[in-house]
């Protein structure tokens, strides 16, 4: 099973670029807390998420085509290789996400932008957040434009949740890590 401290150092020999660590760290607190919420190993799932985007930086058009072989060789579990993969369903991979983890990566991959996104434009920083003005920011397509919320609705429907509820499990994970990636506010 892998390990936070392995998918760390198998994610340092491929990302550099502070926006991909930061990302990586943004995956990993709001997988954490998703596997808190099913019951599941919270570090086994953080291992995921921080190890998720583990190619992009390098081969940002060929995204996930350089993930798999590198990382069985270098002994990652095949489910976990798989559930990395799992997160470009229908984007850049055809691996259809399954089982609780793989649905998470999937949802929250592009919803942790639109909160960090709204974090940082707040005094309070991740702190305090009411749902209903982040929703507010969620339904507002031009905010955050990059993030794609039909991906993130399509991931909270394939776990049987509510963007809302998924995003609040998303923020208290986050906010357990809010001076790690910048969001504590001023």
């Amino acid at each position: 099973m892998l390990t936070l401290e392995k998918a760390k150092e198998l994610n340092a020999t491929m990302v550099t670029d502070e926006a991909l660590i930061i990302h990586a760290t943004n995956v990993m607190a709001a997988m954490g807390a998703m596997a808190e919420h099913f019951g599941e190993d919270v570090e086994h799932w953080q291992a995921i998420g921080f190890l998720h985007d583990y190619d992009y930086e390098k081969y940002p058009d060929e995204h996930l085509a350089h993930t798999e072989a590198p990382l069985l060789e270098a002994g990652v579990d095949p489910a976990d290789v798989r559930a990395i993969l799992s997160h470009g369903y229908g984007i850049c991979s055809d691996v259809e996400p399954q089982t609780n983890m793989e649905k998470s990566l999937f949802a929250v991959d592009e919803l942790t932008g639109i909160i960090q996104a709204y974090a940082r434009m707040r005094p309070e920083g991740i702190h305090e957040i009411k749902m209903s003005s982040f929703m507010k920011k969620f339904k507002d397509k031009r905010f955050a434009a990059k993030c794609d919320r039909e991906i993130i609705k399509k991931g909270c429907e394939n776990l049987g949740m509510e963007v809302r509820d998924v995003a609040e499990i998303c923020i208290r994970g986050m906010e357990s890590f809010a001076a790690e990636i910048g969001l504590d506010g001023e």
